[in-house]
C-alpha cells in the first residue's frame, strides 16, 4: 500500500471513531424486539403445525399403499404342519364419505386461520413490551439526571447553610435539616439508579441487548375521532376478535362433521400378492401361488354403544362455547379500548395541572429562598419549596412517558400495534408462503422441492 492510501486510510478510520454513536429510536427498539423475540419464532413454529393439519385433511382423500408381509404356522391333529409365507401390496380409497373428508380439511383451514390471528397477537405483545421498555428506560434516565440535579442544589443548600452557621445566622438544627433533606435526595438518587438498572434488564429481555443512547420518541400516533370510533375498529381489526371468529367457524364445521359420522363410507380396495407354502410343492407346482383382487365397500356403523350421539353433542357444546368465547373477546377488546383511551385523557390532565403546578411551585421555591436570605423564613420553609418542586418535576417526567406509552396500548386495543401498521420498514413473516407450500400434501416431488426451499428461507428470517 503507498504511503498516501495508508494516510487516507488512517484518517478515515479516525473520522469513524469519532463520529458518535446514532442514537436508537423507538422504531428501533421495536425492530430488534420484533427479530429478537423467541415467542413470535415460537408460535410460528405453532402456525406450521396447523398448516400441516390441512395437509393431513387432504392426505385422506387420496389412495393409501402399503405392503404387507406375514409368515404363518398352521398345526392340525392328524395332519402335516402347515407353512405359508405371503407378500402382499395393497391400496384402498375412500370414494365418498358424504363430506366428511371435505369438513375436516375446511374445519383444519378455519384453525389456519385462528392460529394466524394467534400470531398476530403475539406479534402485538411483543412490540408493545419493547414499547414499554423503551419508555421505562427513558423515563428512569430523567429521574436519574432529576435526582442528580436535585442532589447538587441540596449539596449548594448545605453549604450555604454551613456558612450561615458558622457567622451565627442560623442555628445547627437548620444545617441538621439539611443534612437530613440532602441524604434523603442520594436515597432517591441511588432508587432512580435502581429503577435505571431494571429498565435497562427489561430493555435486555425485549429486545436482546442493552440499551445505548435514546432518541426522543416520534410524534404521537394519530388517534381517531372519539372512543366510539377506536372500538369500532378494535372490533374489526383485533386479532384476538377475528381469532375467536375463526374458531367458531370452525366449532360449527365440527358440528356438521360429528353428525356425518353417522353417514355410509364408500371404499375401493386393490392388492396383488404372492402366498409361499411347501405343501404346495406336494400338489405338483413350485409352492407359490400368485393372488390379485378388487373390490368396493360400503360400510356403516350401526351401534356404537353411544359414542357417535356423544361426539356430537360434546361438539355442539364446544360450538356454544365458542360462541361464547367469542362475545366475551369482543366484550373485553372494547373494555380494553375504553380504559386505555381513558389513560390518554387522564395523562394528558395530570400533565396540564402539573405543569402549572411546576410555575407555581418554582415561583414559591424562588420566594421562599429570598425571603430565607432576608431572615424572614426558616431553612425548613426553603427545603419543604425545594421538595415540592423535585416532586412536581418527577411526576411531570412519569406522566409524560405515561401519555406517549398510553398511545401504543391504545394502538395495541385495537389491533393496529403490527410492523405492518407501523410501517417499521422490515421484512415480515409471511404466514401463506408455507401454507401454500404444503396445502396439498407433497410427500417427494417437485413440490416438496420447493418446501424444502421455503423451509431454508424460514431458517435465515
Amino acid at each position: 500500500m503507498k504511503p498516501l492510501a495508508r494516510l487516507a486510510g488512517v484518517t478515515l478510520l479516525g473520522l469513524v471513531a469519532a463520529l458518535p454513536a446514532r442514537a436508537e429510536s423507538l422504531a428501533d427498539t421495536l425492530v430488534a424486539a420484533y427479530r429478537h423475540s423467541a415467542l413470535v419464532e415460537q408460535n410460528r413454529a405453532v402456525l406450521r403445525a396447523a398448516d400441516e393439519d390441512v395437509a393431513a385433511s387432504v392426505a385422506a382423500l387420496r389412495p393409501i399403499v402399503q405392503w404387507v408381509a406375514s409368515h404363518d404356522i398352521d398345526k392340525s391333529e392328524g395332519e402335516p404342519t402347515g407353512r405359508s409365507t405371503s407378500l402382499y401390496l395393497s391400496a384402498s380409497l375412500t370414494l365418498y364419505d358424504f363430506g366428511r373428508s371435505q369438513l375436516a380439511i375446511d374445519g383444519a383451514k378455519e384453525q389456519v386461520l385462528a392460529t394466524r390471528q394467534a400470531l398476530v397477537s403475539i406479534e402485538q405483545d411483543v412490540l408493545l413490551n419493547a414499547a414499554i421498555a423503551y419508555f421505562d428506560v427513558r423515563e428512569a434516565i430523567q429521574q436519574v439526571a432529576l435526582q442528580q440535579n436535585s442532589v447538587e442544589v441540596l449539596s449548594r443548600e448545605r453549604q450555604a447553610a454551613q456558612d450561615r452557621f458558622d457567622v451565627g445566622e442560623i442555628t445547627v438544627t437548620d444545617v441538621a435539616l439539611a443534612d437530613a433533606q440532602l441524604a434523603e435526595t442520594r436515597a432517591s438518587l441511588a432508587s432512580a439508579n435502581g429503577q435505571l438498572e431494571i429498565a435497562r434488564e427489561g430493555y435486555l429481555a425485549a429486545t436482546g441487548k442493552l440499551p445505548g443512547t435514546l432518541s426522543a420518541p416520534p410524534p404521537l400516533p394519530k388517534l381517531p375521532a372519539n372512543v366510539d370510533a377506536a372500538r369500532g375498529i378494535a372490533q374489526r381489526t383485533h386479532p384476538a376478535v377475528l381469532q375467536s371468529q375463526r374458531q367458531a367457524a370452525a366449532a360449527e364445521i365440527s358440528v356438521a362433521a360429528a353428525a356425518a359420522e353417522r353417514n355410509p363410507t364408500l371404499s375401493g380396495t386393490a392388492s396383488v400378492g404372492v402366498i409361499r407354502s411347501p405343501l404346495s410343492r406336494l400338489n405338483g407346482n413350485d409352492g407359490s401361488t400368485n393372488t390379485s383382487a378388487v373390490g368396493l365397500e360400503l360400510s356403516q356403523t350401526i351401534y356404537s354403544g353411544g359414542r357417535l350421539s356423544a361426539s356430537h353433542r360434546r361438539a355442539m357444546a364446544e360450538r356454544d362455547q365458542a360462541r361464547s368465547s367469542l362475545l366475551n373477546t369482543a366484550r373485553q377488546v372494547s373494555q380494553n379500548v375504553g380504559e386505555t383511551w381513558a389513560n390518554i385523557d387522564v395523562a394528558r390532565a395530570q400533565i396540564t395541572a402539573i405543569t402549572q403546578q411546576i410555575s407555581a411551585a418554582q415561583q414559591a421555591y424562588d420566594g421562599v429562598r429570598e425571603e430565607a436570605l432576608l431572615g424572614a423564613r426558616t431553612t425548613l420553609d426553603v427545603l419543604d419549596a425545594e421538595q415540592s418542586l423535585l416532586e412536581a418535576r418527577a411526576d411531570r417526567i412519569t406522566a409524560e412517558s405515561n401519555l406517549q406509552l398510553a398511545h401504543y396500548q391504545l394502538l395495541s386495543a385495537m389491533g393496529l400495534l403490527t410492523v405492518e401498521n407501523l410501517k417499521l420498514g422490515i421484512p415480515t413473516y409471511d404466514p401463506s408462503q408455507y401454507y401454500n407450500a404444503v396445502r396439498n400434501a407433497p410427500a417427494t416431488s417437485k413440490q416438496g422441492e420447493s418446501l424444502d426451499r421455503v423451509l431454508r428461507a424460514i431458517g435465515r428470517n
